[in-house]
């Protein structure tokens, strides 16, 4: 499933340059959208009654189309990864009953902003006569069909949110590095002795494999290591909540509110385990009834349910079972001295290390496709390898200079996902709104303006808080 998805975002995200032509008069449709498409059938920034007899979904291509099944196990597995195991250390910063209620309220906020994403995706494909739009086509048409001051910064805009998507993949992907590299030291430490090998060094020692992994350029290629991943996190995940449940203690051992500092840590790590937007218009794209996506009870209110629901649930549990001792990730805290507790975290580690090629490979396709033609075909091949080389090499080289896994994971989440979750669903709802259509008294603007707000006081704060924690860390 993850696999699917995956690919769904690799074919809308990361092979651009490659156009459709506008349908004709007699009813031939486009196929796709991007920033090359000629926008000719209606007056640009202008509303059109006409606009509303083309469906866009009418004119998809569902060859093979996901049914409503399906959609909804690539957005469940898009977004149960492994932030789901560091919900309890989010609540912790939270504290049991702001960080309960908090992660619902921010479930729904990202639910919401997922909803005004695909809804201004549809409207705009019928302003532009367009099937289907990904994430960055659906900004782009949006600053392009809106107020003429912002029109020329339509190109800007697509290249902003790639820009942000490959930003967030790499960033996850750092990620996966220190959380497999601090499990691997918290093992190896058990049997040589507290301080007595570099977190840094262990990190180090999975150039070889993520280098491989880095390397390959067909998903077909992956689906063993996907499979393994799989199953490894299955058994692993199902082990872990073995542990929590056995370890709960009573409500009295734990903080019911944290300190004010502690809140823009949760918001962020919440933000960070919940987010998936990235994979949303690829699925609602593949569809074969995309209508079915929205509404009530629609694939998405389901999908974000059941993930608010486990989310909030694992985070409370866990935070009961360890308390003010919760790790970022909580299978760190599962006991270093028993063996199945061992099995447990190497099992969740494999899954992580053979998740890492797929996390960059949506990275790293968009970006080599946006340089290739730069390169004669004699070393392109050379320059691919450098490039997924050296992107790789970047991500091992963050987190051994980072290292400090709660902090980086809260970075990752204020900086990117506030930014690519909430701000820019936002700021193209509102623009794609802006001719008439922000409602009474101008409600959707000022929702946008609020949601905007949150969004950079998350990104302020949540950076903040995130650098001080690494640069204590550093001096302790």
């Amino acid at each position: 499933m993850e696999l699917r998805g995956r690919l769904n975002i690799v074919i809308q995200q990361a092979i651009m340059g490659k156009m459709e032509k506008d349908a004709e008069s007699s009813g031939n449709s486009m196929k796709d959208f991007n920033s090359s498409t000629k926008i000719a059938t209606i007056t640009i920034g202008d509303y059109n009654e006409k606009d509303e007899f083309y469906d866009p979904f009418e004119h998809r291509d569902k060859k093979h189309a996901n049914s409503d099944v399906g959609s909804l196990a690539h957005l469940l597995k898009s977004s149960l990864g492994t932030g789901i195991l560091a919900m309890p250390n989010a609540i912790r910063n939270g504290g049991l009953i702001i960080g309960g209620l908090g992660t619902i309220i921010i479930g729904i906020i990202c639910a919401h902003c997922v909803h005004i994403l695909v809804r201004s995706s549809h409207v705009l494909c019928k302003r532009t006569k367009t099937p289907k739009m990904t994430y960055a086509d659906t900004a782009y048409a949006a600053f392009l069909c809106g107020p003429k001051p912002l029109r020329p910064w339509a190109n800007a805009s697509r290249i902003f949110v790639n820009t942000a998507l490959c930003a967030t993949y790499v960033g996850g992907a750092c990620v996966y590095i220190g959380f497999i590299g601090t499990t691997i030291h918290q093992i190896a430490e058990h049997y040589s002795g507290p301080n007595t090998i570099n977190k840094g060094s262990m990190m180090l020692t999975l150039i070889p494999a993520v280098v491989l992994l880095g390397q390959v350029r067909n998903l077909k290629y992956m689906v063993p290591f996907s499979m393994v991943a799989n199953v490894s996190m299955m058994v692993g995940f199902t082990a872990t909540l073995y542990f929590i449940f056995r370890d709960i203690k009573p409500i009295d051992t734990v903080d019911l509110f944290s300190r004010p500092a502690q809140l823009p840590i949760f918001f962020a790590t919440v933000v960070f385990a919940i987010e998936g937007i990235g994979v949303v218009m690829p699925v609602e794209n593949s569809m074969e009834k995309p209508q079915h996506f929205l509404g009530c009870p629609g694939v998405l209110n389901i999908t974000m349910s059941i993930v608010v629901t486990l989310y909030a649930v694992i985070g409370v549990f866990g935070y009961l079972a360890y308390g003010a001792e919760t790790e970022a990730i909580v299978t760190l805290n599962l006991p270093a001295d028993d063996i199945v507790g061992q099995a447990v975290k190497l099992l969740i580690g494999l899954a992580v290390l053979f998740t890492y090629g797929l996390q960059l490979f949506v990275p790293l396709e968009i970006m080599w496709n946006s340089i290739r033609t730069k390169f004669s075909h004699k070393y392109e091949a050379l320059a691919e390898t450098t490039l997924r080389t050296l992107i790789v090499l970047l991500t091992v080289g963050i987190a051994v200079g980072v290292q400090e896994l709660e902090a980086f994971i809260s970075l990752v989440g204020a900086i990117f996902f506030s930014i690519l979750g909430v701000s820019i669903p936002a700021i193209v709802e509102t623009i794609s709104c802006w001719d008439g259509h922000l409602g009474t008294f101008k409600w959707r603007l000022i929702k946008n303006s609020i949601l905007l707000i949150f969004s950079m006081m998350a990104l302020g704060f949540g950076t903040w808080i995130s650098i001080e924690q690494i640069i204590e860390a550093y001096k302790t």
